[in-house]
């Protein structure tokens, strides 16, 4: 198939499915983000990938991957279908105005959400963002007093509210060449409870008979890195958040699996503000950036 002046353009509705099956990466998923049955969600990829004369997706029985026709058509998508709200937004005359009080863990700073808010304050001139950044269950208690319109924080897989962004294991971190002693506590660094990845944590070392102690505590994912760095312990953490040369040593450590944690948008009990969904679409839309 070749394009020319005469080729359809891209379907938003298709384009909308395949930008949320490459963030998800999995087809049930992102149905259900949608509202869309897995077959539908499968129809809408296939007839996408017919428009484009490419495959777009590699699918095996641990998930989707995006091939590289895939990657590009991500950053078509995503182009085309901003371009598409801001101006049916212009034309319909809902420009967004007002404040919008946003809490982000403190982690998920350090991720490319900047780039996003970036993208949401160019469509969105007339918003004024207030940003709060800390631990996920404060920032989610000052939701619930309504002292904050949206979170963007952490949960344990499928516990709580909240619309899920992504799905992401979490790893033991450490700095290269940091060991365990034989016979010795795992050194832990930890935020202060209450914490998510604290917790999983403890129970991870708990229940493989590993005896552990708190070494570090911070309020702070950049005070945990610094702690990290100077090899005083190891910190539980999604491992592409963290700074070089930190990595991944569960293996070399041999260190029990900590299993996954879910990044989530959450609105207020209330009910979310215009500028409070259209931020969350934005996060949701761009979860695989992060």
């Amino acid at each position: 198939m070749n394009f020319d002046d005469r080729s359809p353009p891209f379907d938003p509705l298709l384009l909308r499915t395949f930008v949320a099956v490459a963030q998800m990466r999995h087809f049930t998923e992102a149905g259900k983000r949608l509202g869309l049955t897995q077959s539908t969600v499968s129809q809408h990829v296939r007839r996408l990938e017919q428009q484009a004369a490419r495959r777009l997706l590699a699918r095996d029985t641990h998930g989707v991957e995006l091939t590289s026709d895939g990657e590009a058509m991500l950053g078509f998508a995503r182009s085309i279908l901003e371009l598409q709200d801001r101006a049916r937004a212009h034309f319909s005359g809902s420009e967004l105005r007002g404040r919008l009080r946003f809490g982000v863990g403190d982690d998920l700073v350090s991720s490319r959400l900047p780039d996003i808010l970036r993208e949401f304050a160019h469509s969105h001139p007339r918003v004024d963002l207030e940003l709060t950044v800390g631990l996920s269950a404060p920032l989610l208690d000052r939701l619930d007093d309504g002292e904050l319109d949206l979170v963007f924080a952490k949960r344990r897989r499928s516990v709580g509210r909240g619309e899920l962004v992504a799905r992401r294991r979490l790893s033991w971190v450490a700095a290269p060449g940091f060991r365990v002693e034989p016979g010795q506590p795992v050194p832990l660094l930890s935020y202060a409870p209450p914490s998510i990845t604290r917790d999983l944590a403890i129970e991870a070392l708990d229940k493989a008979g590993l005896p552990w102690r708190v070494v570090c505590t911070s309020g702070s994912f950049s005070g945990l890195m610094a702690a990290a760095l100077g090899g005083l312990g190891v910190t539980a953490q999604n491992e592409s958040l963290v700074p070089p040369p930190l990595a991944d040593a569960s293996s070399r450590l041999r260190l029990p699996e900590l299993g996954e944690v879910e990044f989530v948008v959450v609105d207020r009990l209330s009910g979310a503000s215009p500028a409070a969904r259209s931020l969350a679409g934005l996060i949701q839309a761009n979860g695989d950036r992060l």
